[in-house]
């Protein structure tokens, strides 16, 4: 559950040539030229090789309105996608002769504001400036399903139905196919994998790869469930990153394992760690960074947790197994999966609340604001402690909450303006939480005709 495998050496993207070259090289026929709108969703054009040149001369356009989620109109200009030629992957394991690239939209020549990527380019930038370069290791975590003739879900394995499934070897094993055809793709690829296990819940799966700097991991995290929906696919399967799609079993978080570097290394290890009076070890730059992420956790929830069913998951009391594994207050502590920041070990930290629907762009740059705010104020933590709830109320306990939360929050707000102040990225982003908000409760559930039909 811990990513602690440190980057190796790229394999694809790490000789430089230009984009048609590199296809050339590895047999590719067709790019996929990818964006991420702000809901997380990753938008492409099957791109032919023979027009590779003009999609890195810019001169590929996407309609940002029919994406959705990018901030646009359908009377505005198109948006114009620049390839990062460093994300390019070979995807030759989900169809032979097919690779994908990572690109950042811009308009009217300038980064487009609403654009993920570029709002995540922007904080990373910013520590850069400081002298500071953040890493992160995601824990992506999934379920394996398929759907009945009636159109209810079910998981994948009918035989995976043990009470505490984690790490059950013979429901790993049964679907070794699947989860061994994912990690050779990630080895493919430079990615380190290190470990496949069974999670917490019938059905559920978690695939660790090394961690990197921050935009790589972002990328890999997109990449990653494209690759393992696609692969899933194959066998009749349907791979879902839904935070809680089991009502009685543990949801899906997408764990995020953040550290600062400087040109000398770590910076969260402190120089003498008895000066770290919490007993973890840690310097002030990591401290201010936790008191950041607290400080602000409700302005993040509404990033971290962006979707109607992601608040199924972190407001559930109970599941099958006996644990939900996700935090309910803004709290932090040692060697503790029951706090929101984990401190595995004086060179990293774990923000556990996040799930599955989240945007791997925006929930890096989210997090890196709010700890570089803390870095800034020297903030400190307080005491550790899963039941140390001084100050801090329960988190957000619906979308709704979540967003009220993000638009008072003038620090979170401030990373989605970073890229153009004028844009109202902040702005836009909350009303589109907000109408998805109103779009559920709109709808009639069958929860309401049980209760309420003959009451």
């Amino acid at each position: 559950m811990s990513p602690v495998i440190a980057p190796s050496d790229t394999a694809a993207a790490t000789e430089v040539g230009s984009l048609a070259e590199m296809a050339r090289r590895d047999g590719v026929e067709f790019i996929m030229a990818t964006f991420t709108t702000m809901t997380g969703r990753p938008c492409s054009k099957l791109v032919p090789l023979r027009a590779a040149d003009d999609l890195e001369s810019g001169q590929m356009g996407f309609a940002g309105f029919a994406a959705g989620g990018m901030g646009q109109d359908p009377d505005d200009g198109d948006l114009i996608v620049l390839p990062d030629l460093s994300s390019y992957t070979p995807l030759h394991f989900i169809q032979r002769g097919l690779a994908m690239v990572h690109c950042d939209p811009v308009l009217n020549g300038k980064p487009h504001p609403f654009a993920p990527r570029q709002i995540l380019r922007e904080q990373v930038r910013r520590a850069q400036a400081l002298g500071m370069n953040l890493k992160v290791g995601a824990e992506v975590e999934y379920f394996l399903v398929q759907k009945d003739e009636n159109g209810f879900i079910h998981v994948a394995d009918s035989t995976d139905t043990a009470n505490q499934p984690c790490y059950d070897a013979r429901g790993l094993i049964r679907q070794f196919d699947h989860l061994a055809d994912v990690s050779r793709a990630m080895e493919s690829l430079g990615w380190s994998p290190y470990a496949s296990d069974h999670e917490d819940a019938n059905g559920q799966f978690e695939q660790n790869f090394a961690y990197d700097d921050a935009l790589i991991t972002a990328d890999r995290v997109i990449t990653a469930r494209y690759i393992i929906r696609m692969l899933a696919e194959k066998r009749g399967m349907t791979a879902t990153f839904m935070p809680k799609p089991f009502v009685d079993r543990t949801g899906s978080g997408l764990h995020m394992h953040m550290s600062l570097w400087g040109e000398d290394g770590p910076l969260f290890p402190a120089a003498n760690p008895a000066d770290d009076a919490t007993g973890f070890g840690l310097s002030g730059t990591a401290l201010g960074f936790v008191a950041g992420l607290l400080d602000h956790a409700d302005g993040l929830m509404a990033v971290l947790n962006p979707t109607v069913n992601s608040y199924k998951r972190t407001a559930a009391l109970s599941t099958a197994s006996g644990a939900t594994w996700t935090p309910r207050y803004a709290s932090y502590g040692g060697d503790d999966r029951s706090v929101m920041v984990r401190i595995p070990d004086n060179k990293r930290v774990e923000i556990r609340v996040g799930d599955g629907s989240a945007c791997s762009y925006l929930a890096m740059a989210a997090c890196l604001g709010a700890g570089l705010e803390g870095i800034r104020a020297q903030a400190h933590p307080g005491p550790p402690g899963a039941d140390h709830h001084e100050g801090r109320p329960m988190l957000a306990r619906t979308l709704m909450d979540a967003v009220e939360a993000f638009e008072g929050d003038a620090v979170v707000r401030e990373v989605f303006d970073s890229v153009d102040p004028t844009a109202g990225v902040s702005d836009y982003y909350a009303t589109l939480k907000r109408n998805e908000f109103y779009a559920w409760h709109d709808a009639i559930s069958m929860w309401e005709i049980e209760r309420y039909l003959t009451a």
